[in-house]
């Protein structure tokens, strides 16, 4: 066992994600490429004698934290007697579309199996990453990946280079986000995964990722559902962005820019000249032996 751990939890961005139907268990089948990103939260674990979790974020409920969920599934299904104390701070914004709540367990896992001196594999707490969430078995991985079923299989690819990205998170509070655009989802928004199948063979051959292969179903409803979007989104393609598509069901924004000034500048007019939250991020890798 060791007495302290350090992780940082990384957001992620959809390079695809398609809904290939409504399955019998009431989730959606998807297929997804998805890519963590640069931008991330750090997670502080040491030894304690109960479960205890701290966080920077005052906005943000501690009762059902998916890093406590996280820690009290693993010390039950493993049966370890002793605690952690958890300390998280924030710097994904929250209920995005980053993924920062699910990246924030995987890391608590993966955090507190070395903690607790089990050295689980990311394979072995897959099944327990998949109870909680259909993001969280990504983020034992990271990287880039194939997402396939509601979330839970992942499928790891070759690193890609994405050059700069620039993320935009709009604070627009939709109840049961991710519940109610799946509602608005129908059979004409359905396809067969070719997209993803596409980038997914690209990637594999070396090649890199064109913004023409960007897509996100949720695209297509976004602006209904997320009320005062419209703003956002044309301010976005004022300031030159090109490509703009949602992170995950949003309401985050994210678009490639060529340049890394480019980007810098669109960053800071977005922060200093509206007083939103933008973010230049680059793509993210885990290290070569599968930890953050």
């Amino acid at each position: 066992m060791v007495a302290r751990i350090e992780l940082e939890a990384h957001a992620k961005v959809n390079l695809t994600l398609e809904v290939l139907g409504k399955r019998d268990d009431g989730y959606h089948e998807i297929a997804s490429i998805m890519q963590t990103i640069s931008l991330h939260d750090t997670l502080t674990l040491a030894e304690a004698d109960d479960i205890v979790l701290e966080c920077d974020h005052p906005g943000l409920s501690l009762t059902g934290n998916l890093v406590l969920c996280a820690a009290r599934l693993l010390k039950d299904e493993t049966g370890f007697k002793m605690g952690a104390k958890l300390t998280l701070r924030k710097r994904i914004p929250v209920s995005a579309g980053l993924g920062g709540g699910s990246s924030d367990a995987a890391a608590a896992l993966t955090g507190l199996s070395r903690l607790w001196g089990m050295d689980l594999t990311a394979e072995e707490l897959m099944p327990l990453a998949a109870r909680l969430g259909s993001d969280v078995p990504f983020f034992l991985h990271g990287g880039t990946a194939g997402t396939f079923g509601r979330g839970e299989r992942v499928r790891p690819l070759p690193s890609v280079d994405l050059g700069w990205i620039v993320v935009l998170s709009p604070v627009i509070d939709v109840p049961d986000k991710t519940a109610s655009l799946y509602s608005q989802i129908g059979p004409a928004h359905h396809t067969r995964g070719d997209l993803t199948r596409k980038l997914e063979a690209r990637i594999r051959g070396g090649g890199d990722v064109p913004p023409q292969f960007l897509f996100n179903v949720f695209d297509e409803i976004a602006r209904d559902a997320f009320p005062g979007l419209d703003a956002y989104w044309d301010t976005f393609r004022s300031l030159g962005a090109r490509e703009i598509h949602l992170a995950g069901s949003g309401p985050s924004l994210f678009a490639p820019v060529s340049k890394r000034e480019h980007g810098t500048a669109m960053e800071l007019l977005m922060r200093h000249q509206h007083g939103w939250q933008a973010h230049l991020v680059s793509a993210w890798e885990p290290a070569e032996d599968g930890r953050p």
